[in-house]
């Protein structure tokens, strides 16, 4: 199946390990540079819990039970993976860098700004955290500031600010142990919030700036976007399964039910319910049943969202970016299923809202499953795994080219002195011939 499309990528595959599900994708992209999906492998989650694997036996189950659906409808076995991380440890910091350079004259160049970045990686950092990313905000060239991309400038004081983000070091070793357990291998480890990005929000919404809100199961990630840079991340230790948990208490439910009630007939928005419609529960072993109105539902889930998108609130304020968020807010994941969510974030906030569906970077006939917030992290861990790998292979191909290069200056090399040997010993043969000569007949 995977040899039979024509594509422009190697067959990449992601894996989002979630705190409801695990999900398995693989992909190539196509001539169009539109994704087609190969295969897609979901399960039950029962091993993470609020982004972080708890119990690594569990998790590891369920991650070879999704590579082996996806490797079944791939027709392929996989042995790479690229994976994200979350989780309530994720921390920002923000942090000036400064180069100088010897020669003021010559032009800045990339590994310049590279040198900058892995300078970051010397930060002394609380104990058991490691830097997951170093993301540039802008640079400043001696006296010029504001810059976007210094290459090619010329300038003595290279200096920017980046935003870096951090995570447990015992957080991604558990990811990786649960991986490798299933005898795969990482590529790479990407923070998710910055994966659902890529397949949820568009150029014009980076550049006008929006907060991109992400209702996932254990937590809700946020990651504010201006003039196409990431300006903030935060992680708020909320998501669908707390909504869950209240509406187990406050209707005094079995977990099952509580979801079924959550999703079958939860509002986040009590006063868009007219109806009020009393909802049936069967009760323990005969006994009898119980009943929940319909409105009190909503009014338990709005409680809690309205909770979460104080905190949200609070992080956009925490941001410096509260009044230049143009492009409003992005609601993805699966808690933005939640029906009127979008009503109630919008009279919360006060800002433009739109739910954020997954499918602008996929090829033509994907699966109607693959259209739902549900699969932005997944879908945006598999754009980010072909870029990187494309990435590398233009890296690669360079390489060769210069070594080949090399190697054809030294073969010309060779020739020409091989040319040059020849000249001289042919020169010498006829001095030589000359030389000894026999001598004339009249002596």
């Amino acid at each position: 199946m995977y040899n039979d499309i024509r594509h422009t990528s190697e067959l990449a595959v992601a894996l989002d390990i979630g705190t409801t599900k695990v999900c398995a994708i693989a992909g190539v992209r196509n001539e169009y540079g539109k994704i087609d999906i190969l295969g897609i492998g979901t399960v039950v989650s029962e091993g993470v819990q609020r982004g972080v694997v708890s119990n690594i036996e569990k998790t590891s189950k369920a991650i070879k039970q999704a590579i082996a659906i996806a490797e079944e409808a791939c027709g392929k076995q996989f042995d790479i993976v690229h994976v994200g991380i979350a989780g309530q440890h994720i921390k920002s910091i923000h942090h000036h860098g400064l180069l100088v350079r010897n020669n003021g004259l010559s032009e800045i160049t990339k590994m310049d700004v590279d040198k900058l970045i892995k300078d970051m990686h010397r930060l002394v950092l609380p104990a058991g955290d490691k830097i997951l990313h170093v993301i540039p905000q802008e640079f400043s060239v001696d006296d010029e500031t504001d810059i976007i991309d210094p290459i090619g400038m010329a300038g003595v004081r290279l200096e920017a600010n980046f935003h870096i983000i951090t995570g447990q070091i015992s957080a991604s070793q558990n990811i990786i142990r649960c991986v490798e357990k299933v005898g795969l291998e990482i590529a790479d480890m990407t923070l998710e919030p910055i994966a659902s990005s890529n397949s949820v929000l568009s150029k014009e919404e980076k550049e006008a700036g929006v907060a991109l809100v992400d209702i996932g199961g254990g937590t809700t990630d946020i990651t504010i976007f201006k003039d196409g840079i990431i300006r903030h991340t935060a992680v708020i230790p909320f998501g669908g399964t707390t909504i869950t948990k209240d509406i187990k208490e406050g209707c005094i439910v079995m977990p099952d039910q509580a979801e079924k009630l959550k999703v079958r007939f939860g509002s986040a928005l009590a006063e868009e319910v007219y109806d009020n419609r009393i909802i049936t529960i069967p009760g323990f072993r005969g006994g009898e049943p119980k009943e929940v109105s319909e409105k009190n539902l909503a009014r338990i889930i709005q409680a809690r969202v309205e909770e979460i998108f104080d905190y949200v609130l609070w992080e956009i304020k925490r941001s410096g970016y509260e009044n230049k968020l143009i492009a409003g807010i992005v609601l993805t994941g699966g808690g933005s299923l939640l029906k009127n969510i979008n009503l109630l974030v919008e009279y919360h906030t006060g800002l433009s809202v739109r739910i954020g569906m997954p499918v602008d970077h996929l090829a033509h006939g994907y699966s109607s499953q693959l259209a739902s917030p549900v699969y932005s992290t997944a879908l945006g861990l598999l754009i980010t795994a072909i870029d990187q790998q494309e990435e590398r292979s233009k890296t690669e191909q360079l390489s060769q080219e210069v070594i080949d290069l090399g190697e054809e200056n030294a073969t010309g090399d060779i020739e020409e002195k091989e040319e040059k040997s020849k000249w001289i010993n042919k020169f010498f043969s006829y001095t030589k011939e000359f030389f000894e000569a026999s001598p004339d007949s009249e002596f």
